[in-house]
């Protein structure tokens, strides 16, 4: 039997065996490497890959109760799973906000039955502000009383022309902010992602 053994155990097998193990540890030391690549050059899939901007450190609005513009306040009432989206409208807004109002009203019935899980916020810049007519008469608008402090707190808001969205988390948290003239189908995309997580 060891003569058999003896027989197989020939120098052309342990050089070939020595090959097939290095293979091994090289695809393995290579998937590494490549992922480790990958990881730090800030690829990420596509299906991870979020279309707003992703804020760091996410804005915190907790500690804020914004006041309702038909009275009370906006409770950031994170039991109810919700998510909202945010726009905060400068003054005498016409144009820009019958647009914004038609796409985020579009947004919203896309999203089917997860849409009551959605809440659209329209942060009034003045006192006596009206929502737009496509998202007049929409139950999932919520019209927010003139706040600087609040408006102030969402970054960008005023950098730009036109209108960003803002999306803010169950938590009350800033998470992601869509640039003005941004797809309002990313915005979708990443919301339809969103209700999925809770």
């Amino acid at each position: 039997m060891t003569e058999a053994f003896n027989q197989a155990d020939t120098p052309e097998r342990r050089r070939r065996n020595r090959r097939m193990l290095l293979l091994i540890v090289g695809i393995f030391l290579g998937t590494m490497l490549v992922a480790g690549a990958l990881r730090f050059s800030g690829w990420q899939p596509p299906t991870t890959k979020n279309n707003g901007e992703l804020l760091h450190p996410p804005v915190d609005l907790r500690r804020f109760a914004p006041a309702l513009a038909a009275g009370g306040n906006y409770a950031w009432n994170q039991d109810q799973r919700l998510w909202r989206v945010v726009v905060a409208p400068p003054a005498n807004c016409t144009t820009d906000c019958d647009r914004i109002a038609q796409q985020l009203d579009t947004v919203w019935q896309l999203m089917g039955y997860r849409a009551d899980r959605v809440e659209v916020l329209w942060l009034c810049e003045q006192d006596g502000c009206r929502a737009p007519a496509p998202l007049g008469e929409d139950r999932s608008l919520r019209l927010l009383r003139a706040n600087p402090t609040l408006r102030a707190l969402l970054p960008g808001v005023d950098a730009a022309s036109g209108l960003p969205v803002y999306v803010i988390d169950p938590n009350g948290f800033v998470i992601l902010r869509y640039a003005p003239g941004a797809d309002p189908g990313g915005l979708r995309a990443d919301l339809s992602k969103l209700l999925k997580l809770i």
